[in-house]
C-alpha cells in the first residue's frame, strides 16, 4: 500500500491522527508558536512526559525527535522535533531539517503508528525560508517512505497560514 501525502490548511492541535509533530525547542518545556499551542491544547500530561525525557536525556538536540502522549489532543501522540534556526543556509540547516523529518517518521514506524501530521518546522521564529523548508520537507518525506514502503498510511502537512499551504500544494504537485 502506498503512503498518502496530503496538505491541510488548519490548526494542527485539532487534527485527528495517530501523532502530530511539535516544532519544539531543545528544552522540551513549551514555547511560542506551534510548540506553545500544542502544550496549551494538550494539557499538563505532555509537559510531564517531556520532563521525564529531560530527566533521562537532558532535552532534545536539533534534528532529533522524541515521543510523548497526546494528552487532551485528538492525536494519540505528539512527536517533538527540534528544527534548526536558519542562519544563511550554509550552516547545515537543510541537513538538520531533513533529519527532523526522518527521525519523526522513524519514531512513528517504531511505535506502530499509521498516520502523522507535520507542521511547518522551523519556518516561524526560527526563520527558515518557507519555500526552502517545504522543499526539504516533501523531498525528505517522499524519500523516507520510498525506503519504508507500507509502514505509514498517511502523512499530512498541516499549514496554519495560506502562504505555507500554497507552497506545499505547489511543491507536492510538482514532484
Amino acid at each position: 500500500m502506498d503512503t498518502k501525502i496530503t496538505v491541510v490548511r488548519g490548526d494542527i492541535t485539532k487534527i485527528t491522527t495517530d501523532a502530530i509533530v511539535n516544532a519544539a525547542n531543545s528544552s522540551l518545556l513549551g514555547g511560542g508558536g506551534v510548540d506553545g499551542a500544542i502544550h496549551r491544547a494538550g494539557g499538563p500530561q505532555i509537559l510531564e512526559d517531556c520532563m521525564r525525557i529531560r530527566a533521562r536525556q537532558g532535552g532534545c538536540p536539533t534534528g532529533e525527535a522524541v515521543i510523548t502522549t497526546g494528552g487532551k489532543l485528538p492525536a494519540r501522540y505528539v512527536i517533538h522535533t527540534v528544527g534548526p534556526v536558519y542562519r544563511d543556509g550554509t550552516q547545515g540547516e537543510p541537513e538538520l531539517l531533513a533529519s527532523c523529518y526522518r527521525n519523526v517518521l522513524r519514531l512513528a514506524i517504531e511505535n506502530g503508528l499509521k498516520t502523522v501530521a507535520f507542521p511547518n518546522i522551523s519556518t516561524g521564529i526560527y526563520g527558515y525560508p518557507k519555500a526552502e523548508a517545504a522543499a526539504v520537507a516533501i523531498q525528505t518525506t517522499k524519500a523516507y517512505i520510498a525506503e519504508n514502503q507500507g509502514s505509514l498510511e498517511e502523512i499530512s502537512f498541516v499549514c496554519f497560514d495560506e502562504e505555507n499551504y500554497a507552497l506545499y500544494c505547489e511543491r507536492l504537485s510538482d514532484d
